[in-house]
């Protein structure tokens, strides 16, 4: 009698996994972030897409994206550093970078145990 019992326990909790695991971060699964395909996402950091916020007018993009991790600050700055300029990205100085016309800024706060790291673009 105690089989059938489980199989609906097993069930209740392999579906509330389902429901409450994709609300996390998540990782992109191509190495980019979902709402601007074209940036990377640092390895070890986990895309928040529910901080997401995408508007593509005709005067240019607003986004703001969200990414968690254990990494440090130093870590993310200089992956960034040396990415962007490999996709066409200027950088103005640390966390600042230009290209066509945007401005993306690249932010951080919290610790190594837990940083968060935002990303916010613009137009000029």
């Amino acid at each position: 009698m105690s089989r059938p019992r489980r199989l609906p326990a097993i069930a209740c909790i392999l579906a509330m996994f389902a429901v409450f695991v994709p609300f996390g971060p998540v990782r992109a699964a191509d190495g980019f972030f979902s709402g601007l395909p074209d940036l990377p996402l640092m390895p070890k950091l986990g895309e928040d897409r529910a901080a997401e916020v995408v508007f593509d007018k005709p005067e240019g993009r607003i986004v703001t994206l969200t990414a968690r991790g254990r990494v440090s600050r130093q870590a993310v700055m200089g992956y960034y550093a040396r990415a962007l300029p490999q996709l066409g990205w200027k950088m103005d100085r640390p966390g600042r970078f230009r290209r066509d016309g945007e401005i993306l800024l690249l932010t951080t706060s919290g610790t190594g145990k837990d940083l968060t790291v935002q990303i916010s673009l613009a137009p000029e």
